[in-house]
């Protein structure tokens, strides 16, 4: 029997898109006093929904529908030549799963940060917003850490378990070591776990055509994408239909929104 829950979205401001030059962005954000859980968030996510810290949200631009949610099925993944070369130079790191982050990984965060998204809007020296910002009171979350043979720490990703599957929350990463590709490592080796422990999906977050941050995840395939009402394979991958934003609606646990929304950022 499907279960309905009342979900209240409040909208927020308008602010400049941290994708795509001369555009506003605006989210819509569960309210805060609705009791999240991994189970509600699953379906949340399984509806085209992120989350920021304990906030979930979903795109609510009024002229603009680029955000794209996108997932992985696991078990039909294919590397293609690239990745498969990736996977190789790769195959070295050795990997730790963490339930919390240290001054070591603020560190990376921060020169992360500053190489590579400098202009991006977030504060590369807040370590609490560091920390508030990747993990959450309610849900489940790893940090897989990756660390080369001599012990020195080159990349975090920071992933959410779900039943629905693994949702790759934000990964950071030695800006220097260029020739690794290791966001595209990252993704391989939360495919890898997705698969042996037999959950069906990874969730990229939101493709963003045009996007140099975001444009990476068509390379993986065959993906999947959310029009707002359904998954659907993503093929070359379509700008995602505008649907009306409602202020409110009603979730249901067969994963549908009585009222669908648009789509957010990742």
């Amino acid at each position: 029997m499907t279960r309905a829950i009342p979900l209240r979205l409040l909208l927020g401001a308008e602010q400049p898109c941290g994708y795509l030059p001369k555009r506003l962005s605006r989210s819509a954000f569960v309210a805060p006093h609705t009791q999240l859980d991994g189970e509600l968030y699953g379906t949340l996510i399984a509806n085209g929904f992120r989350r920021s810290g304990d906030y979930a949200y979903r795109p609510a631009c009024p002229q603009c529908s680029a955000c794209v949610p996108v997932r992985l099925p696991a078990a039909a993944f294919r590397p293609n030549r690239s990745q498969r070369r990736c996977a190789k130079r790769n195959a070295d790191l050795l990997v730790g799963r963490l339930s919390r982050l240290g001054d070591e990984h603020f560190d990376l965060y921060r020169r992360y940060l500053l190489a590579r998204h400098p202009f991006g809007g977030m504060d590369a020296y807040d370590a609490k917003a560091f920390h508030e910002f990747l993990g959450s009171r309610w849900g489940v979350t790893e940090f897989w850490e990756f660390r080369d043979p001599t012990g020195r720490l080159l990349m975090v990703a920071v992933v959410d378990r779900l039943q629905q599957g693994l949702s790759a929350v934000y990964t950071f990463f030695d800006p220097a070591e260029n020739q690794r590709s290791l966001g595209t490592y990252a993704v391989l080796a939360q495919v890898d776990v997705a698969r042996a422990e037999g959950l069906p999906h990874v969730y990229l977050g939101y493709w963003v055509e045009r996007s140099e941050t975001m444009d990476y995840k068509r390379q993986f395939q065959p993906l999947e994408q959310f029009d707002g009402l359904a998954w659907r394979p993503a093929g070359d991958l379509e700008v995602g239909q505008k649907a009306a934003i409602a202020a409110s609606g009603t979730l249901t646990h067969n994963a549908r929104l009585s009222k669908p929304g648009g789509l957010q950022k990742a």
